[in-house]
């Protein structure tokens, strides 16, 4: 694949490393999931995720940001804090975390390599769709992992994150454009 920018390489090279994380943690997750049971240790991973999503979301919208951006990205946090705090399961947590950060890299790079003149139909759309791939890919392989489960529920929370993710970049750029356009009819007007 021919890359259209740096941008969209990075972006595209940034997924790879976060897709292989995922999958490389396959074999010993059941026992990092036991140690996170700590309130500690599961506290300190839930702020790190947390800070995680909001950064891969953040470095979408790099340049001016407006303060309707900013409030996005904020409340964006907040649902976020919100689901992840009513679940109990330091796993559906991960999920959470792990596939919208996948979902936000895959719907920018997505959407870098349209806005420079590739046929991309619907970054949005695309960009769950092969999240929910990846992620359906992570449960099939965990048939065969040894103390590891195929359950269809994790299938929902990574399509779920992705939804979440996917929605907050795209009523981020939504609003970039009509802020541009505004100053653009300033400008002319």
């Amino acid at each position: 694949m021919r890359f259209t920018s740096d941008r969209e390489r990075r972006l595209w090279l940034s997924l790879l490393i976060v897709v292989v994380a995922i999958y490389s943690t396959l074999g010993f997750a059941g026992s990092l999931a036991g140690s996170m049971r700590s309130q500690d240790m599961n506290a300190l991973t839930f702020v790190v995720g947390v800070l995680l999503v909001v950064v891969a979301v953040t470095t979408q919208m790099l340049g001016n940001v407006s303060r309707w951006e900013l409030f996005i990205t904020a409340g964006v946090a907040a649902v976020l804090v919100l689901v992840v705090t009513r679940l109990t399961s330091p796993v559906e947590r991960s999920h959470l975390v792990e596939y919208a950060v996948v979902a936000t890299l895959l719907y920018g790079a997505l959407s870098e390599r349209r806005r420079n003149g590739r046929h991309v139909p619907n970054p949005a759309v695309v960009a769950v769709a092969i999240t929910i791939l990846i992620g359906t890919v992570d449960e099939l392989v965990q048939i065969v992992v040894p103390n590891r489960v195929f359950d269809p529920i994790d299938i929902g929370f990574n399509a779920g994150a992705a939804v979440m993710a996917v929605a907050a970049g795209t009523v981020l750029a939504w609003n970039k454009r009509r802020r541009v356009q505004l100053r653009s009819n300033d400008r002319t007007g």
